[in-house]
């Protein structure tokens, strides 16, 4: 897609981008609390997602910094200005939403304008700034059209112009990509991605689709039961997540329980798996001997143990189905201990691999990971 580069917003407003802090934040309806004890702290120029499943918080949580929702606790601040009980029109945010929200009776450069009515400047400033941002997501041959002429990647992008086009404080994002289909949202992840970078806009984006979160986020929220399960950069909660539900929510995974064999205060811990296995395996917890944890093993993390392989874990499985997917095998059975696995091989191990036949798969120990036994 061709476009144009825009300044950065730092460039574009005496201001600049600003952080945005809640404090406490809690949201009940009667007898439910849908979310809870939600502080967090979104740094100037972030892009920061909140990931979860249906009802873990995350919209309501977005919906109370849009000023939809009024906290039923808390506080939520925009830069040094405190906006809790501010009404929605006066905390100049940015939105994008599954919907579009565009109206069907207005040109696409007139839907665009449209945030810029009640601003300064003479209408020519105003078409001009429209103008800009249309050529920004490479739609400005487009500016005459109705929505209804548009396909639906093209009116998002019509959705995504509209709302930086004002400059706001902070760009809100609510399932934005959800409606499109997978090669469009492909298309407009990279088209977020890119306008976040030359724009430097503080996002405040939720999903519940994991690989959107992985490619678009400098930082991830993992939000269960209304609350926080864990923070962190896509590669931190990736790679150590601190609960089986995050390891599960954040990419494929799969589990062993395990012994811990030696008390550890935090790094390699030894642990003892089914059959009397040895292994290894990274933690970030305090662990005593002989308590019950789990093994996180990544499925893209197993290669076939062969007399060649370099030292690491080793788990006997059995496979009841391969499937080629073209970039690699994917592998389903179970380990010695009957927990269900899900492996994905290159096809280089394609001649170690057969159905029904045991199988020595060996893991790296660093990407080996202890997370809580959960019953």
């Amino acid at each position: 897609m061709a476009s144009t580069t825009l300044a950065p917003a730092r460039a574009r407003s005496s201001e600049g981008p600003v952080g945005l802090e809640l404090i406490g934040l809690e949201k009940r309806y009667g007898d439910v609390t849908a979310v809870q004890d939600v502080t967090l702290s979104v740094q100037p120029g972030e892009f920061l997602t909140l990931l979860g499943p249906s009802g873990s918080g995350k919209t309501t949580t977005l919906n109370m910094v849009a000023g939809f929702e009024t906290p039923t606790a808390g506080r939520i601040l925009l830069g040094d200005l405190d906006i809790t009980r501010l009404a929605t029109h006066k905390r100049g945010l940015g939105m994008v939403f599954q919907s579009y929200a565009l109206f069907p009776h207005l040109t696409v450069l007139e839907n665009v304008i449209y945030p810029l009515q009640r601003s300064g400047g003479s209408a020519a400033e105003k078409r001009q700034r429209a103008t800009e941002a249309l050529e920004a997501v490479s739609l400005g041959h487009l500016a005459g059209r109705k929505p209804v002429q548009l396909s639906g990647g093209q009116q998002q992008r019509v959705a995504l112009a509209r709302a930086f086009v004002s400059n706001p404080p902070i760009l809100l994002m609510d399932e934005p990509l959800s409606a499109l289909d997978k090669s469009l949202r492909t298309q407009m992840q990279e088209e977020i991605r890119r306008l976040h970078q030359e724009l430097g806009t503080t996002v405040l984006f939720v999903t519940h689709d994991q690989e959107e979160a992985l490619a678009l986020s400098d930082r991830i929220v993992i939000m269960r039961d209304g609350g926080i399960a864990q923070l962190g950069t896509p590669t931190e909660i990736y790679g150590l997540p601190n609960s089986r539900f995050t390891a599960q929510f954040l990419g494929a995974a799969n589990f062993l329980d395990a012994t811990v064999a030696r008390d550890s205060s935090g790094g390699v811990v030894e642990l003892r798996v089914a059959g009397g296995i040895a292994a290894t395996a990274r933690t970030e917890h305090v662990l005593s001997q002989g308590a019950q944890v789990q093994v996180m093993l990544r499925p893209e993390d197993c290669v076939v143990a062969t007399g060649a392989t370099a030292p690491g874990n080793q788990f006997s499985a059995v496979f009841d189905e391969i499937i080629f997917l073209g970039d690699r095998l994917r592998c389903t059975g179970s380990f010695v201990d009957g927990s269900p696995c899900q492996i994905w091989l290159s096809h280089r191990d394609a001649p170690l691999v057969r159905v029904q036949e045991p199988v020595a798969l060996c893991w790296d120990p660093q990407r080996s990971v202890v997370v809580p036994a959960e019953g």
